[in-house]
């Protein structure tokens, strides 16, 4: 049950990104809901190989890089759904900021308080 109200939260997140960025455009709830399970799919699968592979640059940067791989993320799932759209790396690398910021508040909202 929390694992849906997770991704229906964070589905609303990635809705309220185009209220902040007129550039990025998601079209529909069900874009919303297929992009928020691949960029979920994508940052618990594919991002920690990348940060793997490109872990000297990221060293080198003090972390920094990692920004830009969110942000390839999160321009190539809009990539692969119909219905949301984000035109460049730097629409992407902001979306992906407020992304990260939204859905961090949403895990804070979920958490247990032990």
């Amino acid at each position: 049950m929390k694992l849906i109200l997770r991704w229906i939260l964070n589905a609303v997140a990635l809705m309220l990104i185009p209220e902040l960025l007129s550039s990025i455009q998601v079209e529909s709830y069900t874009a919303a809901l297929i992009s928020a399970v691949l960029l979920g799919f994508v940052n618990a699968i594919i991002r920690p190989l990348l940060i793997l592979i490109t872990l000297p640059i990221t060293i080198l940067t003090l972390g920094l890089f990692t920004l830009v791989i969110n942000a390839l993320m999160f321009w190539s799932v809009s990539g692969l759904v119909r219905g949301f759209v984000v035109p460049d790396f730097w629409t992407a690398f902001w979306g992906a900021l407020l992304y990260s910021l939204l859905t961090w508040m949403v895990s804070l909202a979920l958490s247990d308080k032990d």
